[in-house]
């Protein structure tokens, strides 16, 4: 006896839609398991989750505080990935954003609130599109595969804002601390509620917009399907594949861009050591798990949100380590994997023949 794999030829829509949602209830049956490992309840943590971020208003804005670079390098990322292009350097797409912010912030003396927001966002697009678009050029020329340089460049451009938080950028005034200089007033994004949610919330809600309007409402958007559905067919009809290739990692790597933006000048309000704690590795599991979709990209990120928030508070109540919430994202794409494939596959149990 022995198991088999073969194509579906059609799958129902009520096993499409109910697929991912066991699926999801299955990881968290399996992470219940880790809990209890814990030493920890896990209907009680469920629940302290749920409280925690979504059950006061304040709960709920630093949900949405999480969630917005996530739903910016989400977006960066699955743009990519609608081209069969995979951005894995949504990470450090995002510090040279922030970097980009940065340099205006401290040093272009723009004193106008509207122009100096304008700037700095316009130079986070710019730093973290032309770094992704080395990424572009390289594979657009010479095949070179995007995988192994968008990964090795995060490492870079981390590296690059710590040589410029410990050297040249560095407060004197920060009691040797690696960071920046505060931002001026001018250079902060607007928060709302007495919380800390920001505008660059809804900078990501436009861009989300934005890109749906592009990818579905546009011939560009047309062709970047086609090309990444099937690239011979694309250049038999006409089309630039090697431009088209350069200018999706370009915006894919200008949107996690602004992510750096927003986190600088909406929350951090200088450059330091660790501006994000993964949310460009953390954007690959949000754009696979949103089917690539610009809507998906916010419901998933907002969950995400609500994953970050409440793992927060249980370390702290229940002493639990960070790495639990990074489990638990494991956790729920491997199922979500998982119902992919049975979405397109059928698991067969055959007998073995038996030859004299």
């Amino acid at each position: 006896m022995r198991l088999i794999a073969e194509k579906r030829e059609i799958s129902s829509p009520l096993f499409r839609f109910a697929a991912p949602i066991v699926s999801i209830l299955v990881a968290l049956f399996v992470a219940g398991f880790l809990l209890l490992a814990a030493g920890v309840n896990p209907l009680q943590a469920y629940l302290e989750i749920i409280q925690e971020s979504l059950g006061s208003g304040y709960g709920l804005s630093e949900t949405l505080v999480k969630a917005t670079p996530l739903i910016l390098a989400g977006l960066g990322v699955s743009l990519a990935f609608r081209m069969q292009i995979w951005n894995i350097g949504a990470e450090g797409q995002i510090y040279m954003g922030a970097a980009g912010a940065t340099w205006v912030a401290l040093f272009s003396g723009i004193e106008n609130h509207a122009l100096m927001i304008s700037a700095m966002l316009l130079a986070a697009f710019a730093a973290g599109g032309l770094w992704a678009g080395v990424a572009g050029v390289l594979r657009a020329r010479w095949r070179v595969n995007e995988v192994i340089v968008t990964l090795l460049m995060n490492y870079i451009a981390i590296l690059w804002v710590d040589y410029l938080i410990y050297g040249p950028w560095k407060d004197p005034q920060g009691f040797n601390f690696p960071l920046t200089a505060q931002f001026s007033d001018t250079a902060r994004l607007a928060e709302y509620f007495n919380t800390r949610l920001h505008s660059g919330f809804f900078i990501a809600l436009f861009c989300a917009l934005a890109l749906w309007l592009l990818m579905e409402r546009t011939v560009w958007g047309y062709e970047i399907k086609v090309i990444g559905s099937n690239p011979k067919a694309a250049q038999y009809a006409g089309m630039r594949t090697g431009m088209a290739i350069f200018a999706v990692l370009f915006l894919s790597g200008a949107i996690a861009g602004i992510a750096g933006f927003s986190e600088v000048a909406g929350l951090q309000y200088r450059l330091q050591h660790g501006i994000s704690p993964g949310y460009g590795y953390t954007a690959i599991i949000v754009a696979w798990l949103a089917k690539r979709s610009a809507l998906g990209v916010v419901i998933v990120a907002f969950l995400m949100g609500v994953l970050l928030v409440g793992g927060d508070s249980l370390q702290l109540s229940w002493q639990l380590p960070v790495a639990f919430v990074y489990a638990f994202q494991g956790l729920i794409l491997f199922f979500l994997l998982a119902s992919d494939f049975f979405i397109l596959n059928r698991v067969r149990l055959v007998r073995e023949e038996r030859h004299a």
